[in-house]
């Protein structure tokens, strides 16, 4: 007989336990607070919201089948939405499009609690004791026909977004908060202008993550102020819920860890991390933790922190140069017995996607400009380490012996004298060391020095252009922190996706590879011989720069102006004879 499993849903705010057929932690939490006073052409309507729900796959962080939105509010009319493009898709570089028809969100028959908050009270223990319900859970499993059994089964988890029905402009719109952002960003920030505190505060921190989780990162910053549009795309508007066997600790003053799951690339210096919690650190016996990765052991050793708070201890390590998926295990030994964590490492290789030879008679009559999309950007990054320090308290804790003694008279005397035992009393303080990193870059496009009819940043289609990435570093601690070690660059006539360019690093910056198609091997990207008089645009993500708190990022542009084409350079008439 197979024995039942049970389901802990863990609720931040609220100590209960559901006891259903899987063990389920809904990894969210949210804020919020206050609303601009609405207009007749822009305004958001308390409780118009829903959620976008998605099933992930934990190991591989991919969506599995299509995202789609459940809601209390039948939202009638002309809707402008993505058409379920969900927060993974974004990440991976899909663009924001529009569609003006086709939006039929899942009225559910048991309501959603309200998620967005408009007066700074959370309401973020109710919407975890819904969406950890087995009912929700069998429901959502239904609608998106995914198996229930499977999808509980450990290998998935459901990535949650609240959506906001709003009036913009006059337009009804259909967003996530990542959505938002990046409608903003197209908008120059007019959104945010007129609808900031529904855009970049209520929607946002309606829902974050408590710890890192399928590729992104949790948020420990403000819940009740402004955020920037990259925060919103890199860490909110996003909650989890996952389903794992639930093993109670009998023994809770044993250390636990808070896995991180990680995507990097080939040939690649990066930095793993785990956060080490529970019992006392003791620092006569510091804890030790240990991460094996393909075979070999690193030992990360001294590791303190106060009993009640926790450390993030992290790794250095290369990545292998063929790409693979990397399980790393982790294991504590302090006091009690050690806890063990794997970490699910996938390893890609960018350079597998390089733009094709373009030829003379290409055409694409058809094609139209894409705007640039907006990747994941990250600029700054903090940690901390614990220093424990002893604080000294002697106290004497000695006795009185009475002495006698006779005097020249043959009388006895007696006296009772203090005989001191000074012992040192003291404790251990905990010291916490600051640590931060930033990066910034910038990047440059130009006409290739063999084009001979370019002038300035202007040029003719057909012709090549290099490129040049600098980055600038500033650390407090160097060794806890890798240079960015590869930039991708996409181009306009792929609509920034299909095939791209991935850079050397030279120096602390980046260029083009040598084109295998260049007759004098340059450094070049060839732009196509039918691509449209104007902008030529080139988008460059800098990437790999780890830190103990995750990855920095940069997302880049530039232009060049593309008037004529090559065909405008040659002129074929008869050879004059002498």
């Amino acid at each position: 007989m197979k024995i039942i499993k049970q389901i802990i849903c863990l609720l931040l705010s609220l100590c209960m336990l559901i006891t259903i057929a899987y063990a389920a932690d809904g990894n969210m939490d949210g804020g919020g607070g206050g609303m601009e006073d609405a207009s007749k052409e822009n305004f958001w309507n308390i409780g118009n919201e829903g959620v976008r729900v998605t099933v992930v796959d934990k190991n591989t962080n991919s969506p599995m089948l299509r995202s789609l939105d459940f809601t209390n509010v039948n939202y009638t009319g002309k809707v402008l939405h993505s058409g379920g493009v969900n927060k993974i898709n974004y990440r991976n570089g899909k663009k924001l499009s529009l569609k003006t028809s086709g939006y039929n969100p899942i009225d559910v028959d048991n309501p959603i609690p309200k998620i967005i908050s408009s007066d700074g009270f959370s309401n973020i223990s109710a919407v975890k004791e819904y969406f950890c319900s087995e009912g929700s859970i069998k429901y959502i499993s239904e609608k998106i026909g995914f198996p229930y059994d499977k999808l509980i089964n450990g290998d998935y988890v459901l990535m949650i977004e609240p959506i906001a029905y709003f009036t913009y402009a006059g337009q009804k719109f259909a967003f996530t908060a990542t959505e938002a952002a990046m409608f903003d960003t197209m908008k120059n920030g007019l959104v945010r202008k007129v609808l900031g505190n529904l855009t970049h505060k209520n929607l946002p921190l309606a829902m974050f993550l408590e710890y890192d989780e399928i590729g992104f990162g949790s948020w420990t910053g403000s819940t009740n102020r402004f955020v920037n549009s990259s925060e919103i795309i890199n860490y909110l508007g996003i909650g989890t819920v996952r389903f794992d066997d639930f093993s109670p600790n009998e023994d809770g003053d044993k250390p636990t860890i808070s896995s991180y799951d990680y995507i990097y690339r080939v040939d690649t210096d990066v930095i793993t991390a785990v956060t080490v919690s529970g019992g006392q650190s003791d620092p006569k016996n510091p804890t030790t933790v240990s991460f094996n990765i393909e075979g070999r052991t690193y030992n990360v050793s001294n590791v303190y922190y106060p009993e009640g708070d926790s450390q993030l201890v992290w790794v250095k390590w290369h990545t292998p140069r063929t790409p693979k998926n990397i399980v790393i295990s982790v294991s504590v030994k302090g006091p009690g017995s050690p806890e063990k964590a794997t970490i699910n490492c996938k390893i890609e290789d960018l350079n597998q996607n390089p733009p094709p030879n373009p030829t003379a008679d290409d055409r694409n009559d058809s094609f139209t400009q894409s705007s640039i999309p907006i990747r994941a950007e990250r600029t700054s990054a903090s940690w901390s380490v614990w220093k424990p320090k002893w604080h000294k308290h002697m106290v004497d804790n000695g006795y009185y012996k009475t002495h006698h003694w006779q005097d020249s008279n043959g009388n006895w005397h007696s006296k009772d004298v203090w005989i001191s035992n000074w012992e040192d009393e003291g404790w251990w303080e905990f010291e916490s060391l600051n640590y931060y990193a930033n990066i910034s870059a910038n990047m440059s496009i130009k006409c290739d020095s063999k084009n001979p009819t370019s002038n300035g940043k202007t040029m003719k289609s057909g012709y090549g252009i290099n490129q040049n990435v600098s980055v600038t570093y500033h650390t407090n601690n160097r060794s806890a922190v890798t240079r960015s070690q590869n930039a991708v660059s996409y181009f306009p006539e792929f609509n920034y996706e299909n095939y791209w360019r991935l850079l050397d690093r030279i120096g602390s910056g980046f260029e083009f590879k040598q084109n295998k198609y260049s007759t004098y091997k340059n450094r070049t990207h060839f732009t196509p011989i039918w691509f449209p008089d104007g902008d030529y645009t080139v988008n460059t993500w800098v990437i790999d720069c780890w830190t103990p708190d995750g990855m920095l990022s940069v997302n880049l542009s530039d232009s060049l102006y593309i008037d004529g084409n090559l065909w405008d350079d040659w002129h074929i008439g008869p050879q004059k004879n002498d």
